[in-house]
């Protein structure tokens, strides 16, 4: 079933998750630039105009099938694109969904990765179908190992040899969030 995009835009803090635009080209060529997203993401390493463009048209069409919502981080006040941050809803039939978010390298440092998940995570509670967020980060990646705490998520544990990235299995941590219990839940994704 098609999705539309949420409106107003989610927010928390100094960020809110908005559609993808052209002038977001730069940011994307910049998140390109980091040699392990090419490698987790559709997003190909230094990319160029055209490529950015064809990211964002892959993350548009995410609605049309149902698949998701695909954000741009972007600041409250400046729009600047700051990076992206998805909420993936292919196991939505089990009340869960998975999220995952980048920063480019030149917005780094400013604790915009937690902001964005936090929005992120308080709109997938507007979600009445959806009780559980799910989030895998490789092991060695400390810096989205405190985003995820940051934002509110739990480490439930280690998943061996989880995935393959880059020619390779890997193990994953799984961190979640569940859905607040009675109203406040509910109230979450609305703030």
């Amino acid at each position: 079933m098609p999705l539309v995009m949420p409106s107003p835009d989610p927010s928390f803090g100094e960020v809110r998750l908005r559609a993808f635009a052209e002038r977001d080209v730069g940011m994307l060529m910049d998140l390109s630039t980091d040699p392990y997203l090419p490698t987790i993401g559709s997003l190909p390493g230094n990319a160029g105009r055209e490529d950015a463009l064809s990211f964002m048209e892959r993350q548009a069409g995410r609605l049309g099938t149902g698949a998701g919502y695909s954000f741009c981080v972007a600041h409250q006040e400046t729009d600047e694109a700051l990076g992206t941050a998805g909420l993936h809803l292919a196991p939505l039939a089990a009340d869960r969904a998975t999220a995952g978010y980048s920063v480019a390298p030149r917005s780094r440092g400013r604790a915009v990765a937690s902001q964005a998940l936090t929005a992120l995570t308080r709109f997938a509670w507007s979600l009445p179908e959806l009780h559980r967020v799910e989030l895998h980060i490789e092991p060695w990646n400390v810096a989205s190992r405190r985003t995820a705490e940051r934002a509110g998520y739990h480490r439930e544990g280690l998943l061996r040899s989880y995935q393959e990235i880059n020619g390779r299995r890997v193990d994953m941590l799984r961190y979640a969030a569940i859905r607040p219990p009675g109203p406040a839940g509910n109230r979450l994704g609305r703030a």
